[in-house]
């Protein structure tokens, strides 16, 4: 297993005198194989703690007498006269209301500092009181990498065939995207969806693909800070923005696989901001990306991100971000994104300025590949530090369709609704719409539908043209906002189109 990075930064800790260290991890088989081989590498006994069988060393029978208390374990670990590491489950449901418990762990804490050892609590989200807070130090356990993962495949095959036969009935690039689904769960899970779709068929293919999402899909459910979107549009049937289309196409190959593009001295894109017009096709562009590349949609409502209690709204965004990091790789979709970081006072009690700034930190330095793809419609009510260079790959400006593109806008909503575009002159349609976006010609075409099945009038070209002559798009009652977009965006933004 690849643990030898928190493997070091754990010794390192408590060598330093840092007795307590906080492991923020579910995964707790790999959490028991990095504290096993901790405590091997510095020679330290290992102890369990839980409220059901007290405190036990682990390379011996039974438990230590009368500690299923917490507070005579601890006392027994502060009258310790050698070192030892001591994992203890459950404690921080405990601590928070005994002002006693809390004295007896600060003097656990206080010997094992002498020793050179320590206590370690495993498991997210884990508060503790603020007396104890300040001594906590995180020992970040990554999820499983693609080697483990591949190492992890190869023993279940090996292990299966011994029972019947297995084919793994993959390519490269399939097997590179199955991985790609694997990351993110822990290996216990990993196993047991490897482990079912094999035993279903004796086959591993790429129809399994689609188990593993589905399990992913309710891992984010779950957790209730990002949504599940499925991604059901494909970029050819996002017309226009020739731009913003090569450059995603030149990106594919290194998201498709991403190992020959780290050799090749690639890193994954880190992601797009997305300004323009409204209705002009940004949120579409989203689902189209995630479905050209294969990953998994996650989108972060920003306006479900505040919460009237003091520091949810920050826990909130920690576990989003946290989410998206252990779903990776995924495309992260934060739609209007000025929603939660637009530039304001303090009339929030500094929230805002807070979550951004974890934000930003967030885009620069995260390692996993979550590539971010948010949207604003009001761009110019963004913080300048959200624009810099560096927080995003891009910025690109999607303007309102010209009239070829809005000819095949047109063609691609009468497809979608089961008419034959080559039934209505649609290049005449488009010339008639002139400032229309996207989105309202696609309302054309509903609007022209609704007619047509409401009056009994056959669904026509003509019919098509009244419906535009009885519009008002955006261009006209907003045409001074719209100006001073495109008048921001000129030398601020790529054109996307």
């Amino acid at each position: 297993m690849a643990l030898q990075d928190p493997l070091r930064d754990a010794e390192l800790l408590l060598r330093s005198r840092h007795p307590l260290l906080l492991i923020p991890s579910e995964d707790r088989s790999r959490v028991g194989t990095l504290v096993e081989l901790l405590a091997d590498r510095m020679g330290l006994p290992l102890f369990r703690w839980s409220r059901a069988r007290g405190l036990m060393r682990l390379d011996r029978e039974g438990a230590i007498y009368e500690t299923r208390e917490l507070e005579r374990a601890l006392r027994h670990i502060a009258a310790a006269d050698q070192g030892a590491l001591y994992l203890l489950e459950g404690i921080e449901a405990e601590l928070p209301g005994s002002s006693l418990l809390q004295a007896k762990f600060r003097e656990a804490l206080d010997r094992l500092e002498t020793l050179g050892a320590g206590i370690l609590l495993v498991g997210e989200g884990i508060e503790l009181p603020p007396g104890l807070r300040s001594r906590l130090a995180p020992v970040e356990l990554p999820a499983p990498g693609r080697e483990e993962l591949r190492e992890l495949l190869a023993r279940i095959v090996r292990d299966l065939q011994g029972r019947q036969q297995v084919d793994v009935a993959l390519t490269r690039t399939e097997f590179d995207r199955l991985l790609g689904q694997l990351q993110g769960l822990t290996l216990m899970e990993a196993e047991k969806l490897l482990t079912r779709a094999i035993l279903e068929d004796g086959r591993l293919t790429a129809d399994d693909l689609a188990v593993i999402s589905n399990h992913k899909r309710r891992i984010i459910e779950r957790e209730g800070v990002l949504e599940y979107t499925p991604a059901n549009y494909e970029l050819a049937e996002v017309a226009d923005l020739a731009g913003l289309k090569g450059w995603l196409r030149r990106r594919t190959a290194l998201v498709r696989d991403p190992e020959g593009a780290r050799a090749f001295g690639l890193e994954f894109p880190k992601g797009l901001l997305l300004t323009g017009v409204p209705g002009c096709g940004k949120s579409l562009c989203a689902r189209a990306v995630a479905t050209e590349w294969s990953l998994p949609l996650l989108r972060l409502d920003p306006a479900g991100l505040y919460n009237r209690y003091i520091g949810e709204t920050e826990r909130n965004l920690e576990r989003a971000l946290r989410l998206a990091g252990r779903m990776a790789p995924v495309v992260l979709w934060i739609d209007e994104i000025e929603k939660a970081f637009a530039q304001g006072g303090n009339e929030d009690g500094g929230v805002s300025r807070r979550i951004l700034g974890r934000f930003l930190n967030w885009l620069q330095e995260r390692r996993e590949p979550v590539f971010v793809l948010a949207t604003a419609n009001q761009v110019d009510q963004l913080p300048p530090e959200l624009l810099r260079k560096g927080r995003f790959d891009e910025v690109f400006f999607v303007d309102l369709p010209g009239t070829e593109a809005r000819t095949e806008i047109l063609r691609i909503h009468l497809a979608r609704r089961g008419r034959d575009p080559a039934s209505i002159d649609a290049a005449r349609v488009a010339a008639a719409t002139e400032g229309f976006s996207g989105a309202e010609l696609e309302q054309v075409v509903v609007s022209g539908l609704h007619a047509a099945f409401a009056g009994g009038k056959p669904f026509d070209t003509e019919l098509l043209l009244a419906e535009a002559a009885a519009t008002r798009p955006l261009s006209v009652t907003a045409r001074e906002q719209i100006q001073s977009l495109r008048a921001w965006s000129r030398d601020r933004t790529v054109p996307a189109n």
